[in-house]
């Protein structure tokens, strides 16, 4: 079968490898369409990172060097079950969950798999991954989407990143309402926006480039939209707010400057949450961002237990994954129009990959 492999920096093949087979307890699905995400893009161009394994050094749970298959953001039909496995037959629509945990940790026993200390994932780390024609996966890490198109299904994934953030900063569908800002309008600042709309609160996302604030407008997820950089976020936020101010902020950005625009728009007793990875320290006075205010600062990675609420939110309308569908291409193309495309074009949200 043919499959997109990464075998390292700025080198990714299309080749011919073997098709794997059912075991008990598993799956085998025919991917329909793969998103490419930011991480996708810091190992194509920046080279191997944990999770991905290198080229002597296998992935602790997969126990594959490079090159592995790549995508892990995917959706498709199942094909095949094998024995044991009860709840799923050959056609269903499936989004997967990518994860390969080894369920001894602490952090497994707790439930917070997400943390696990030998975390790994499909499409990274080894064990198939969503750009090939074939993939068999555990039947823990499948999840029926009814009738939800495929090529929406594999932004499942994305969005359940952020349903996770949402929730571990204790915003539910009972919040209750209230003004959220958003710091950052790539595909995770918009999702963000999303499951915050639909959970009944008030959207304020704060975007530097013009066309990212645009999609956030275009797809309804923003009640309103600020360009930091001529406007003051805080003054906004304060006039949306009545003057009680945010009583939620989450930085989808990555930068220390939108940290502190995010901090001076916060409430008292609010709560700041981290989803972007941060290259750089960032330097925080606590006692008076924090300690003087009551406030809270958080941070959440990945997800744990979120694809079927993420699922539910779509399949029910409460959210609208179309509109970040931006292009579709074929695995033929995704260094040209995947990869550097994403670099050079800030009007993508998602890019969706198909090997047909």
């Amino acid at each position: 079968m043919r499959a997109a492999r990464y075998y390292g920096k700025e080198d990714v093949r299309i080749d011919e490898i073997d098709e794997p087979q059912v075991r008990p307890g598993t799956v085998k699905i025919a991917p329909a369409y793969n998103g490419i995400c930011g991480s996708d893009l810091h190992l194509y161009h920046d080279g191997p990172i944990p999770p991905a394994p290198t080229e002597s050094e296998p992935h602790p749970l997969s126990g594959e060097t490079l090159p592995v298959v790549f995508g892990h953001e995917f959706a498709g039909v199942v094909e095949e079950v094998g024995e044991g496995v009860d709840g799923l037959q050959p056609g269903d629509h499936v989004a997967v969950e990518p994860l390969m945990v080894d369920g001894t940790c602490p952090a497994c026993k707790a439930g917070k798999y997400n943390l696990c200390e030998r975390m790994g994932f499909i499409g990274i780390s080894g064990h198939g991954g969503g750009l090939s024609e074939h993939i068999v996966v555990d039947k823990r890490w499948v999840h029926p989407v009814g009738d939800m198109p495929l090529d929406q299904a594999a932004l499942i994934e994305p969005l359940a990143v952020t349903v996770h953030a949402v929730r571990h900063a204790g915003i539910g569908s009972d919040s209750g309402g209230g003004v959220a800002v958003v710091g950052g309008a790539g595909p995770i600042g918009l999702l963000t926006a999303a499951v915050l709309r639909a959970y009944g609160m008030r959207t304020i996302v704060s975007e530097i480039a013009e066309v990212r604030r645009a999609k956030a407008q275009e797809t309804g997820v923003a009640d309103v939209t600020v360009d930091p950089s001529t406007e003051s976020l805080t003054d906004i936020v304060r006039e949306q707010s009545d003057g009680l101010m945010a009583a939620v902020a989450f930085d989808a950005a990555g930068v220390g400057v939108v940290l502190d625009q995010l901090f001076d728009a916060l409430a008292p007793g609010g709560r700041l949450e981290v989803i972007a990875l941060h290259a750089k320290p960032y330097e925080l006075d606590i006692t008076d961002r924090l300690t003087m205010h009551d406030r809270v600062l958080g941070s959440a990675i990945g997800y744990a237990n979120a694809h079927d609420e993420a699922i539910r939110l779509v399949r029910e309308g409460l959210i609208d994954l179309a509109p970040f569908i931006t292009s579709r291409i074929r695995v033929d193309d995704i260094i040209e129009q995947g990869y550097q495309k994403l670099l050079r074009d800030r009007s993508e949200v998602k890019i969706l990959v198909s090997m047909s």
